[in-house]
């Protein structure tokens, strides 16, 4: 993400565009030049920036976990994070004289409008101010006046008035620079009264509003695209309940369009599910954790199985925690830096290998577009599932690319395809790669590579048939039967090569169900 933020905006400068700018130094005067004086506008030139910065957070839900509210951690987290990158003076003045950004008005280019209210309002208040100043500075230095205690008395009336609204101002800002969002939101959610009224999450909400305004603000400022990129982890080793509130103020955050925040949710499902299903706050919202799930996730990526490679490089990176081995550590950094400093070429046919990507990915995308080819009508109707697939496409292709290199690699089409088969009906394609698996770890007889997977799965669609009680909630993941039947058998008929040619770079496919049904297909077997 960071390569790719590098490069827009390298990109943008070529293109002549304005650098952007940063709110440390001589700019940090500037906006708050722009923060007390002018309103920001969203122009169409704005919405065709492609410069983008991320803010990067990082919340372990561990180190909340003993705490009453998980998510109150979570949003605390994200307000002082926030507060920490741009720093606590913009902010507070933000909070006292910020003006959320509006749309233009027609094809204006104008990014900035003066706040002629706020400015009437401050040289009214100066110039009385100078008044009442004046006249108490007559009213106490003439001779011949210093006996009217009257004059005396409006002068005094009129510098007190004046004057106390710009320290009311100063004392807000002051205020705010003091007690942080973080603060007022732990404060808010610590009172009895509060938890127990209804619709409490909103009012937390309300509170991050201002800082989503902010950023916008600041989007117009710097000039790019600012997005809050908040990476949650070890909530898998934590209660139920806390489960459940984290994931309710991730949706509480997400559920306005045009949202800056992005969440990377970096969890166990076989472990997340039964929370989300046990919890009692979540009655007849996550009966079913996979279908919670489904639709709070819009781009799923499940981590294939480890390759010998892979494992190695665990392995390395445990050992190299050792306090006692820390020397190989130091060894590879000043290995780096001599290669650095002999100028190591980078690494060849990079440009070639993202070209040819992006071509794969066009030949898929046109193949989903096309209605004349069967694969478009297995495409889903429900929004979420189709940004899911849109999203996988790529990312499939370009894992394949970068694995394949041997003759007769799967097509785009194929590979679009398989990512649709791994969408619709998740439960159906797992049970046919378990029981591929187990025939390949038991008799891996030579033609079984050229077997059709959908063979393989009405050979052993009665024993998934005996065990639909314990894995009813994965089978109501899938879609229709009989399209599963013409997907496989007509349309697409992969063979077992081809599934275990997928099968490592398939990251639409919850693997942790493939797991279970392999253990329920064992116990089976024992008795």
């Amino acid at each position: 993400m960071r390569e790719e933020m590098a490069q827009r905006e390298a990109a943008e400068l070529r293109r002549g565009h304005q650098r952007p700018r940063s709110p440390a130094g001589w700019g940090l005067l500037q906006l708050l030049w722009y923060l007390a004086f002018y309103k920001p506008v969203i122009t169409e030139s704005h919405l065709r920036r492609k410069t983008m910065e991320f803010i990067f957070i990082r919340f372990s839900a561990w180190q909340y976990a003993g705490c009453d509210k998980l998510w109150a951690g979570l949003v605390t987290t994200l307000c002082h994070r926030i507060r920490h990158h741009f720093g606590a003076l913009p902010l507070s003045v933000y909070h006292v004289m910020g003006t959320r950004p509006r749309f233009a008005s027609g094809f204006s280019q104008r990014e900035w409008v003066l706040k002629r209210g706020t400015c009437l309002k401050l040289w009214g208040l100066l110039f009385v101010l100078a008044a009442g100043l004046s006249i108490l500075l007559v009213a106490l230095l003439v001779p011949g006046i210093k006996d009217h205690h009257a004059l005396k008395v409006v002068g005094s009336a009129v510098t007190s008035l004046s004057g106390s609204s710009l320290v009311l101002g100063a004392f807000s800002v002051l205020k705010n620079l003091l007690v942080s969002e973080k603060q007022k939101i732990e404060r808010l959610t610590n009172s009895e009264r509060f938890t127990n009224q209804l619709g409490f999450m909103s009012k937390v909400r309300r509170e991050v509003e201002v800082l989503v305004d902010f950023l916008a603000f600041m989007e117009i400022f710097e000039r790019r695209r600012l997005r809050v990129v908040l990476e949650i982890t070890s909530l898998d080793i934590c209660y139920p309940e806390k489960v459940a509130g984290v994931l309710n103020a991730m949706n509480t955050l997400l559920s306005e369009a045009n949202t800056p925040f992005i969440f990377i949710l970096a969890v166990d499902p076989s472990v997340i599910v039964p929370c989300l299903e046990q919890t009692g706050c979540m009655k007849g919202l996550a009966d079913n954790g996979y279908l919670y799930l489904n639709r709070t996730v819009t781009l799923p990526f499940s981590i294939p199985e480890m390759g010998a490679r892979s494992r190695l490089r665990c392995l390395e990176a445990a050992v190299q925690t050792r306090e006692d081995l820390m020397y190989r550590i130091i060894t590879g950094n000043v290995e780096r830096r001599r290669a650095k400093c002999q100028g190591a070429p980078a690494a060849p046919g990079r440009r070639q290998a993202d070209a040819e990507a992006v071509r794969c990915i066009h030949e898929a995308f046109r193949c989903l577009h096309d209605g004349a080819d069967p694969l478009a009508r297995y495409l889903p109707t429900n929004g979420a599932h189709l940004r899911r697939i849109v999203n996988t496409i790529p990312i499939t292709l370009r894992l394949l690319l970068h694995r394949a290199g041997a003759p007769g690699s799967p097509s785009p089409r194929a590979a679009a395809a398989w990512v649709v088969l791994a969408d619709q009906w998740p439960c159906r394609l797992s049970w046919a790669l378990q029981c591929l698996e187990d025939a390949w770890q038991s008799q891996p007889a030579p033609d079984l590579g050229a077997r059709s997977l959908w063979s393989i799965f009405q050979e052993n669609v009665g024993e998934l048939s005996a065990l639909r009680q314990p894995l009813r909630n994965v089978l109501s993941l899938d879609g229709d039967p009989e399209l599963f039947q013409t997907f496989l058998a007509c349309d697409f008929p992969f063979t077992a090569g081809d599934a275990r040619a997928f099968l490592g770079v398939t990251v639409n496919l919850d693997h942790s169900i493939r797991h279970k049904m392999g253990l329920l297909r064992g116990l089976d077997r024992l008795q």
